[in-house]
Formats: C-alpha cells, sequence, structure tokens
C-alpha cells in the first residue's frame, strides 16, 4: 500500500514544523553548557588578556561559564579553521583581531573563506600600539631613532610574533614608511621578545598597550611613539609617529568576535548581547582602561558592523603586504 500525495505532503510538512519548533526550542535554551572563546594566541598575550576579562562578564549574561581556549599556530589560522569547521551551536566562538583581515593576502592556501565561513558577532574593542627600545639602543627619541635608522639599516634587530601578527605588520608599516630593512627577529609570541628586549638582546619592538604599558610606565624601556592618529590620554607626553615625521603612519588593533558560519540568530542576538553586556560591565570597562584598550562605540557592537569593517581591513592590507612580499605558502 502506498501512501498519497496528500498524505505524503502532510507528513513531510509535520516533519518540517517539529524540525522548526525543535530548532526554536533549542536556541531558546541556548547555552546549557559552557562556552568556548578560542584565542588564537599564546596564553598572557594581549588578546588572550583582553579574551579572559569578556569571558567572565559574558559568563554572568549566559548564565554559563565561558571557558577561554587557546589554539596557537600560523598566525591564528589554525585557531580560525578550528572555528569554520566547529558545529554552528553557539558553543564555539572566536576572538580575532587584524590578522583575520591580512590572513588572505598573506596565506595562499588558506582553509577557510574569511568573509564567508564565520557568523559575525561584534566588534569588541580597540588597541593603540607603541614603538618601543632597549634602554641600551641608542636612540631616544623618534627624530633620532629615524636619523639613526637611516644610518645602521638591517644592523638593528626587530622582534615580531611571526607571520600575521600585528607586530609584524606594524614593523613593516615602519621599514616602508623609513625606507630601510631592519632584521627581523620572529619570537613565539610578544611575551617573549619583550623579554628578550628587556634584556637588552633586542633593539626594537612594536606591541598593543595591553602589553607596554607596565613596561613604559616602569621606565623599564625607551618609548618612541604611539601608532594612534593622535596621543592617547595615558601617555600625553609620547607623541605620535605622525608627530616625528612618518605621515599617514597608523595602526590600531581591532577585535571581533566570530561564530562558526551557520548560528541561528536567536543564538547570534543571545551572544551579541552578551558581549554588549560585557561592554558597559564597570570591570570590563577598567580593566580596558588599565591596558590603553578603547571599548567599541555601541553603534559599532553590531554584526552587520564586524561584517563591514572586516571587508574593509581586507581591502586596505593586500595591496601593503603585497608591496611589502609577505606570503606563506
Amino acid at each position: 500500500m502506498t501512501l498519497t500525495k496528500t498524505v505524503r505532503s502532510s507528513l513531510i510538512a509535520s516533519a518540517f514544523a517539529c524540525a522548526a519548533l525543535t530548532g526554536n526550542a533549542y536556541a531558546q535554551a541556548y547555552p546549557t553548557k559552557p562556552v568556548s572563546l578560542v584565542v588564537p594566541f599564546a596564553a598572557g598575550g594581549p588578546t588572550d588578556v583582553l579574551a579572559r576579562t569578556l569571558a567572565v562578564s559574558m559568563g554572568k549574561s549566559l548564565g554559563q561559564t565561558v571557558v577561554v581556549e587557546n589554539r596557537l599556530g600560523a598566525g591564528g589560522t589554525v585557531a580560525s579553521n578550528v572555528v569554520a569547521k566547529a558545529a554552528p551551536d553557539g558553543y564555539t566562538l572566536f576572538i580575532h583581531h587584524n590578522g583575520m583581515a591580512t590572513a588572505p593576502t598573506l596565506y595562499r592556501k588558506l582553509p577557510f573563506n574569511a568573509l564567508t565561513d564565520f557568523t559575525y558577532i561584534s566588534l569588541v574593542a580597540d588597541v593603540p600600539m607603541t614603538l618601543l627600545g632597549s634602554k641600551k639602543f641608542p636612540p631616544n627619541t623618534m627624530v633620532e631613532f629615524i636619523k639613526y635608522a637611516k644610518e645602521q639599516g638591517d644592523k638593528i634587530n626587530l622582534a615580531n610574533a611571526g607571520l600575521g601578527a600585528v607586530s609584524q605588520l606594524c614593523g613593516t608599516l615602519l621599514q616602508q614608511a623609513l625606507g630601510v630593512g631592519f632584521t627581523a627577529i620572529p619570537y613565539s609570541g610578544t611575551g617573549p621578545a619583550m623579554i628578550a628586549l628587556l634584556g637588552g638582546q633586542l633593539d626594537v619592538l612594536c606591541d598593543q598597550t595591553t602589553q607596554t604599558l607596565p613596561q613604559i610606565k616602569g621606565d623599564t624601556v625607551k618609548v618612541y611613539g604611539v601608532t594612534s592618529a593622535e596621543r592617547l590620554s595615558y601617555l600625553p607626553n609620547t607623541p605620535t609617529l605622525r608627530e616625528s615625521g612618518l605621515k599617514d603612519f597608523e595602526i590600531v588593533v581591532w577585535h571581533g568576535i566570530y561564530g562558526p558560519k551557520g548560528m541561528a540568530p536567536e543564538v547570534v542576538a543571545k551572544v551579541n548581547k552578551a558581549v554588549r553586556d560585557a561592554l558597559k560591565d564597570p570591570a570590563v570597562i577598567q580593566k580596558a582602561t588599565d591596558l590603553g584598550a578603547v571599548i567599541t562605540p555601541e553603534d559599532k557592537q553590531t554584526p552587520a558592523a564586524l561584517q563591514a569593517w572586516l571587508k574593509l581591513e581586507i581591502d586596505k592590507w593586500a595591496p601593503l603586504l603585497k608591496a611589502a612580499n609577505l606570503y606563506a605558502d
């Protein structure tokens, strides 16, 4: 005996209705277990510190613990691929900085598409960078640094945290602006690089204020300038690199939160609300201030704003990286 067309249609319709109800119920119940926030860099680094600060407050909003998970490798692309391949159930989230925008140019064989393989959640914070020198490094000001750099060139050691790290991007822009080439010394992170700088084994490092402020305030390094367009309120006597003669030099480290492609809109809304709640949390604001980070304005704390910003950043960095011939197979 075969089912009539009408009966088959009714059963199919019922199945879709049940699936929709189940999906809606799932989204409404989310989250029912701890949520992972994947960080593509080492524990203790600038992005990790920001992630852990946000995770505590997000957990309060979600009613579940948000566990920070460090997945290192290949300038953040290992973690990016893990998240892109994860189930889009809202239990795997991802925080990344400018590296999300530079990866499409730096890596010729990415196993994911930065623009289409993720769900956008929110921009969260911007962090300026500072150009530092070892106490043993001769120049004392940025004007002296520029003169010294043009005389010494590749005799100067410039640290970075590897291909795609913002410390490398900053160093690349610096060399292009000066028209000189330094000797690049890659480290597993800017934490080890800072230790080498403090010990005098390195000359120069460009890194986020989340990492450099304690050293600057402790007067254990020389600070030549900030990479933002304007001076920072908490470093009023430190000039911008623009002021010191590097026209149009600006780089700020922005951070966004993503999930795997295909997350349910209801789940995205819950995660976005948790992020927004965290960015209003006085404890998060205070911690961000202490680290020199700037909370993203409320009108930019949306999935659409993050998506649009990522596209702009990809288009901005592609020609700069190609001109520097930076890439990895």
